[in-house]
């Protein structure tokens, strides 16, 4: 305190005690300059609510603007594409982890013949990876997709999976089943704010809602989407923070279009001396006078054309500025890529201004965005394939002694990603030398990575070596050469006639 609010102290205790409490409340605004009001931060106003009354508003605007954004835009569609892409790609493949060896392989067999779209969709149009991709693209621009478990008496095994769009969520039904329930959204949730069922909104073809909302319990119910709030029970479109500005950049284009469009113009202006003639209207053409008329006359290569005595050509040929709008998009898309936690290489698929060491660099923080929503997807398989072997042994198919006590035996699995293509072939295959030498990865990890099972890739092996000592072939693995140098009988195992 200073000498001055002493002596108000002494004389005045409440005063004192104000000018510190005001002092005080000044330094605390002061302490964050994004929680000032002062004139830069007037306009922006921001209230703490819960995650689903933030989102449910505005939740079918971004919606249906994401989609717009969809059909229309190049840029939405490099995002979407990027996800779809490195998320699914061309698929998992299911390695069954049983400790029995035929098991595996029957479960494995079974889940192949299951995926095409006559056995695994209800509606018979998508196989299993064309669903999968389908979902990425959803929760990229809808925020979501609902897999709902259905049982027919067709196909493979009775289950079955039928596919709908968040709006199919009958966000008009407030009323519970169960009194101590609440619905928002159109989910009923327990007292947890566990989800215990869905409405879903009836719809004919053409789309108008029909009859009454269905009510469907939510152990049939897989609902695919980010949850980024513990208050937040519904989805929101990923696409949400980037739309803004991929609609201006989308406008900057058609502009930057037109503008280049007409620079492409090149015209002439004819600067008469003499005054056209006529009262109010151009008679120059039919006046007699010999005069000539410049009236519907169009440039042409290598035309020849006289002008009137004193008649001057004036070029119009306007400038345009296609570089600095090159400039300005880079820019853009990439923040949009940032935005969307992908680099702008990924976005673009514009490869001119990187190297090795850069390229790479991005695409191991481009992996680390695609973990994120492989992981969650991969959940989301987990649950189908689990209700896919209780469907399989139900049905018969194979046999599981003592299931429902062993659930968690029979059920165990993986999911292998698809091989990744390298940048730079032998560059990765030196890296993996060496790291596999010093102790830095496994020999499982590297051949994960290569999208295969070590165990089937060593049998792979085992089978190749065998064949070529069969047939004579020396084969180098790893430095060391397999087989008996003899000579080349194309049928070995065949005696003479």
């Amino acid at each position: 305190m200073s000498w001055l609010d002493n002596v108000i102290g002494f004389f005045s205790p409440r005063t004192a005690f104000e000018r510190q409490r005001w002092r005080q409340a000044r330094e605390l605004e002061r302490s964050y300059d994004a929680g000032g009001h002062d004139r830069i931060n007037s306009r922006w106003r921001a209230e703490n609510q819960s995650g689903e009354l933030t989102d449910r508003g505005q939740r079918d605007t971004v919606r249906a603007r994401g989609r717009d954004l969809e059909r229309n835009s190049d840029m939405a569609k490099a995002v979407i594409h990027s996800f779809r892409r490195n998320v699914v790609g061309r698929g998992c493949t299911l390695k069954a982890r049983t400790e029995n060896g035929e098991l595996n392989d029957r479960l494995e067999e079974l889940w192949k013949q299951w995926t095409r779209k006559r056995s695994c969709d209800v509606s018979g149009t998508q196989s299993f990876n064309q669903m999968m991709r389908m979902a990425v693209a959803r929760k990229k621009v809808d925020g979501g997709l609902i897999f709902l478990r259905r049982y027919t008496r067709s196909g493979l095994v009775p289950f079955k999976l039928q596919v709908l769009e968040v709006d199919e969520l009958a966000t008009d039904r407030t009323e519970p089943r169960r009194k101590s329930n609440r619905v928002a959204g159109g989910i009923e949730f327990d007292r947890f704010n566990r989800p215990v069922g869905y409405y879903f909104r009836q719809y004919t073809l053409d789309g108008f809602t029909v009859m009454e909302p269905v009510y469907v319990p939510a152990r049939d119910v897989i609902f695919y989407y980010s949850r980024n709030r513990p208050s937040q029970v519904r989805e929101m479109s990923d696409l949400s923070a980037a739309i803004p500005r991929i609609r201006d950049a989308n406008e900057f284009i058609n502009a930057v279009s037109v503008k280049e469009r007409v620079a492409a113009c090149l015209g002439l202006v004819i600067k008469r001396i003499l005054p056209t003639g006529g009262l109010g209207r151009d008679s120059s053409a039919t006046d007699g006078s010999g005069r000539f008329s410049y009236k519907d006359k169009t440039l042409s290569p290598g035309m020849i054309m006289e002008m009137n005595a004193g008649d001057e050509a004036q070029v119009v040929d306007p400038k345009g500025t296609g570089g600095d709008a090159a400039e300005f998009l880079r820019l853009q898309q990439g923040l949009i890529g940032a935005g969307q936690g992908l680099s702008y290489e990924t976005t673009t698929r514009d490869m001119s201004r990187t190297n090795y060491s850069s390229a790479r660099q991005g695409l191991i923080e481009d992996e680390l965005t695609f973990f994120e929503e492989k992981e969650l997807l991969q959940e989301v398989m987990t649950e189908i394939y689990e209700t896919f072997v209780i469907s399989v042994y139900l049905a018969g198919l194979v046999d599981m002694p003592g299931f429902w006590e062993q659930r968690a035996y029979y059920m165990a699995h993986d999911w292998v990603d698809a091989p990744r293509r390298w940048i730079d072939p032998l560059k990765e295959a030196k890296a993996n030398q060496v790291a596999l030498q010093t102790g830095q990865k496994s020999f499982q990890q590297i051949v994960a990575e290569s999208g295969k099972d070590w165990k089937e890739y060593l049998r792979e092996t085992a089978e190749v070596l065998d064949y070529a000592k069969e047939l004579g072939i020396d084969i180098e693995i790893g430095g060391v050469i397999f087989g008996e140098r003899k000579p080349f009988d194309p049928k070995p195992n065949q005696g003479s006639e």
